[in-house]
């Protein structure tokens, strides 16, 4: 479906977003098309607010073999539960709620700016790109040699951006295996945004993503800071680990745990371990 119009609205914290999601009355506008589940663009009002969201019903996901049936839209939320956490802002606002079509995740519509080559003033420079150079250029880390056809290859690089690094980041806590391009949204105003985080808190190393560039160096100050805050959030007892419970396990609790202490212990990025495929296909 096309996207839909943005709603006029005052501007709302993410606070009241939050409350806006959850207890505002849901309103499908129609599907999104192409997704691998079940994808709905609503509107959601609530005391006069009303805004667009996104609306993933549980009875649209389709089973997965590394995953038990029925929990992706709760692993959306822990994505954002964790995001909140580091104070980057990363995940639009996201909660489980009960819609049309039974519980599933509820989060904020972003409609992400336009992306310009010539970085013109209607458009923002590209995130990812492919290039026929054996080395990235000045701004751009390299990520792999991927199969353009004919024969032919082309070295897939990130922009060497603080946005993606900060997501590289959280992806390694929480354990993404499907960071894709199409899954960036770069928003009006500078922000970026991650979206789709179903297959995610696995107990096993499952992290499949597109912005490999950093792996094996060392965390930013701000990344190392990050770490050490998640690690106190994650303690046994805290409010943190007790909404976490109820949306994933107590073993994919205590992987999360051990991958932040990995973090911490290493001061480095993680690289791909070998045992998984390390980048998603299809890779947008």
């Amino acid at each position: 479906m096309p996207a839909p119009e943005r709603i006029p609205s005052r501007s709302l914290t993410d606070t009241e977003l939050v409350t806006v999601l959850a207890e505002g009355r849901l309103t499908v506008l129609g599907q999104v098309r192409g997704a691998s589940n079940a994808v709905l663009c609503c509107t959601v009002a609530h005391d006069g607010d009303e805004v667009t969201c996104v609306y993933k019903p549980v009875a649209g996901e389709r089973p997965l073999w590394d995953f038990p049936d029925g929990t992706l839209a709760r692993r959306e939320v822990a994505a954002y539960e964790i995001s909140e956490v580091t104070g980057w802002g990363l995940i639009p606002p996201t909660v489980l709620r009960d819609g049309p079509y039974g519980e599933g995740m509820c989060q904020l519509w972003i409609e992400a700016a336009p992306q310009d080559d010539e970085s013109s003033p209607d458009g923002l420079p590209p995130l990812l790109a492919l290039v026929d150079d054996e080395e990235p250029a000045e701004g751009w880390k390299a990520v792999a040699l991927a199969e353009v056809g004919e024969g032919r290859t082309a070295l897939l690089v990130h922009a060497d951006d603080p946005r993606l690094r900060r997501l590289a980041v959280l992806d390694a806590v929480i354990n993404n295996g499907d960071r894709k391009g199409g899954h960036l949204l770069p928003a009006p105003g500078g922000r970026l945004y991650g979206i789709d985080h179903g297959v995610t808190f696995n107990a096993e190393d499952k992290l499949r993503t597109l912005l490999w560039g950093w792996a094996g160096e060392p965390l930013t100050a701000e990344a190392v800071e990050v770490v050490d805050r998640l690690a106190a959030e994650l303690a046994p007892g805290t409010s943190l680990v007790t909404r976490l419970a109820e949306l994933i396990t107590a073993a994919e609790i205590e992987a999360l745990r051990g991958r932040v202490a990995g973090l911490k212990a290493s001061g480095r990025h993680p690289e791909p371990s070998g045992e998984w495929p390390s980048i998603p296909w299809p890779p947008v």
